[in-house]
């Protein structure tokens, strides 16, 4: 494998891994539950996305095959995240959970 090879993996394995980590840090440290989904569906998806895509190129070159296996989790990743993250959204509306943690209410009077 090239050296160039090599630093493009290592790149997509630090730009995943910080990306993951920020979704982390952004679902344990953020306010409520709204601005919570935000780390897990937009971060943590782009973290995880850009290993798995790291995964893909290693195996492309090392083994010169394409993995058809993680093309489909990245692509199932990405289709799921947005959507789970959506209908948690619509149920806490549904149940009327305020911004501030703890409390109910109407999340539109504020």
């Amino acid at each position: 494998m090239s050296i160039v090879m090599e630093i493009i993996i290592s790149v997509l394995l630090v730009t995943g891994g910080l990306f993951a980590l920020a979704g982390a840090i952004g679902l344990a440290r953020l306010p409520d539950f709204y601005t919570r989904l935000h780390g897990p569906t937009k971060a943590t998806t782009l973290g995880v996305g850009g290993i798995v895509f790291s995964s893909v190129v290693f195996f492309s070159v090392s083994e010169r095959t394409l993995g058809i296996e993680e093309i489909l989790i990245m692509v199932f990743l990405f289709l799921t995240a947005p959507i789970s993250a959506n209908m948690m959204a619509k149920a806490a509306m549904h149940l009327r959970i305020d911004r501030v943690e703890g409390t109910r209410g109407n999340p539109w009077d504020q």
